[in-house]
């Protein structure tokens, strides 16, 4: 063997192109280390804004990129588009649905989350969540397509039924996607239809717990409960869902006719536990030590939703963008300097930039801990932050110029009706980032 030959780069393998897959491929971008990204898509996606494309705000490509374009630049990354249905632990290998196994020496996992339906997986055709571009395609196509099957309709009860949404959970999706159809609904009946008036439109929100924004301080929830009413959304609370089918929500004990639902009642982890041979915690997460890396399994790491990380005060990190892009970027630094210099850094700590939540059109609110904020000031820094948050300088710019252009005109450009698309969810799962 010759003794001046140069060392093999150590493979590093990062399953998962969301927030905290990218971040840590960055990182390590142009590093004497040899990377692959592993993604069940061949783009990355910023969810915050999912809601949007649901709403016709936004087009999907103003929020989304290849995977491929974002970290082209980087000569020492490959990116794959495949499906990773298992680990070989003993060999350090990746099991693919097609295709050879991926070997690695360091395996990042950072597979995300998906919509828990709690046993109820036949729900998922008639209430889809907003996970992906496909749901947010479908919430859409329904929302539009209900507003044309009224206006053709003479029958009152059939049109309230058809524009009767229903929102489920009364989380910061749940609330936000409630907000956003208020508004699309009573822009299009004042300004495109003339057979529908304001009294057949409803927007309800359902929650089983006793409020909205359970996340938030009270005080902050209470506004935004206030908000939501007065744009004519019903808020439902403490009324757990019992049933779904394609035109009829079953909520403690009441029957609503609807012509749209949309799921956003909770999230669980994906199953890259089970691929470790490990009883996830907490929604299926899997539990990390304070350098991210997973308990028994030393060149295994963890981020995002898929990990389970706790806070300095012992409580688990929430499953925010935030949280996944911190951890990232902490792992791509810690294992360039690990693997390029020997070094260990310090363990990771969570910077919480606050929680916040937009609720309509100049009303958000922004909870920093010790500060809150509400109002018109706090749903202008939601969008300067989610602006900042985009993926790169061309997708600030056109989602800013299309927000600007929106809020003058009150105008959405994206109601396009596909004649052809799919008229329910397929039943595979889908997840955030794998």
């Amino acid at each position: 063997m010759d003794q001046n030959a140069p060392a093999a780069r150590r493979h590093v393998v990062i399953v998962g192109g969301g927030f905290g897959g990218l971040a840590c491929a960055r990182e390590l971008g142009n590093s004497d280390i040899e990377v692959t990204v592993i993604d069940r898509r061949n783009h990355n996606l910023f969810q915050p804004l999912l809601y949007q494309v649901a709403t016709a705000a936004l087009s999907p490509a103003d929020i989304s990129e290849p995977i491929r374009r974002t970290l082209g630049r980087y000569r020492n990354i490959r990116v794959l588009l495949g499906e990773v249905v298992g680990l070989d632990l003993p060999a350090k290998r990746i099991l693919l649905d097609e295709g050879e196994p991926v070997p690695y020496d360091i395996l990042v996992l950072a597979t995300g989350s998906e919509y828990n339906y709690f046993g109820h997986e036949d729900w998922r055709a008639w209430a889809p969540g907003l996970k992906t571009i496909h749901e947010a395609r479908l919430i859409r196509q329904r929302l539009l397509l209900a507003f044309e099957k009224a206006e053709l309709s003479t029958d009152p009860e059939e049109k309230q039924a058809l524009l009767t949404s229903v929102v489920i959970g009364g989380g910061p999706t749940g609330v936000e996607m409630a907000g956003a159809i208020a508004e699309l609904g009573h822009f299009m009946i004042a300004r495109d239809f003339r057979r529908l008036r304001p009294e057949h439109f409803r927007v309800i929100l359902v929650e089983a717990g006793p409020r909205i924004l359970s996340a938030f301080p009270e005080e902050l929830a209470d506004y935004a409960r206030k908000e939501l009413e007065k744009a004519g959304v019903e808020v439902l609370t403490n009324l757990p869902v019992e049933s779904i089918s394609k035109e009829v929500v079953v909520a403690g004990g009441r029957s609503i006719r609807t012509g749209s639902v949309i799921w956003g009642a909770g999230v669980k982890a994906s199953p890259a536990a089970s691929w470790l041979g490990i009883e996830g915690k907490s929604e299926g997460r899997i539990p990390v030590n304070p350098d991210l890396s997973v308990t028994g399994h030393p060149d295994v790491y963890s981020v995002g939703d898929t990990a389970l990380g706790l806070a300095e005060d012992g409580k688990p990190l929430p499953a925010l963008a935030q949280v996944a892009k911190q951890q990232g970027e902490y792992l791509g630094k810690a294992l360039r300097l690990r693997l390029t210099q020997d070094r260990q850094p310090e363990s990771f700590r969570f910077n919480d930039r606050g929680n916040t939540a937009v609720i309509g059109r100049n009303a958000a609110i922004f909870d920093f801990g010790k500060r809150r904020l509400k109002g018109r000031f706090a749903w202008f820094l939601w969008a300067i932050v989610h602006v900042y948050l985009l993926v790169n300088f061309e997708k600030r710019l056109l989602v800013s110029i299309q927000w600007i252009w929106r809020y003058a005109t009150r105008q959405r450009g994206a109601r396009i009706i596909d004649e052809n698309a799919a008229a329910a969810v397929p039943a595979s799962t889908e997840r955030t980032e794998t």
